[in-house]
């Protein structure tokens, strides 16, 4: 037997620009959700080692900012080998203030693009000085992908540390942006 599927009044399928600039709303709620997370761990657990990629939540976090930051720096022309000495990563709060300056800067980067900008091909070094040549697109999608596997990893060391860990799947941040009321569960 068939259900009748109600038919949807469905977006358009976006141009490259405006699943980009959806890709990075939906890095800046996720990165949001796990800061809040992180927020609630004690000093000590903030910084306690896991056994993950990193050894803890704060080294986490600290590599996915640098990495944003790198990235960012990358397409404006600059090749860093580190992360600012001066950034303060010692607590979730002063985390979460240099976060916001990458952010700001990263909407500031994408408004500026068009369709076109986004194939241009950028040159750049990675953190070793190797030379890599790059459509900027794919740099793009790649740092959202980066961020999105690095939460995956604080979300386990959360749970390992007995702590509330949050959904940051992107279907939930477009279920929360929906303007569309959400189904009655059936019985």
């Amino acid at each position: 037997m068939h259900e009748e599927i109600e038919e949807l009044d469905l977006p358009r399928e976006p141009k490259m620009l405006e699943e980009i600039e959806d890709l990075y709303a939906y890095d800046r709620w996720a990165n949001h959700r796990i800061l809040e997370a992180a927020a609630r761990l004690s000093p000590d657990a903030f910084v306690r080692q896991t056994g993950s990629s990193f050894p803890s939540i704060r080294d986490t976090l600290v590599h996915i900012l640098a990495a944003e930051w790198v990235w960012l720096s990358r397409w404006g022309g600059h090749s860093p080998t580190a992360m600012p000495e001066a950034w303060d990563a010692s607590t979730v709060d002063t985390l979460r203030e240099e976060w916001t300056k990458v952010e700001d800067d990263q909407k500031a980067f994408l408004s500026n693009l068009d369709e076109r900008g986004l194939r241009e091909t950028i040159a750049y070094r990675d953190t070793k000085g190797n030379p890599f040549r790059q459509p900027l697109w794919q740099m793009l999608r790649h740092v959202v992908n980066h961020s999105t596997y690095h939460r995956g990893q604080i979300v386990t060391m959360l749970r390992q540390l007995g702590a509330e860990a949050p959904a940051t799947d992107m279907i939930l941040f477009h279920r929360e942006r929906s303007p569309r009321p959400r189904p009655e569960p059936t019985s």
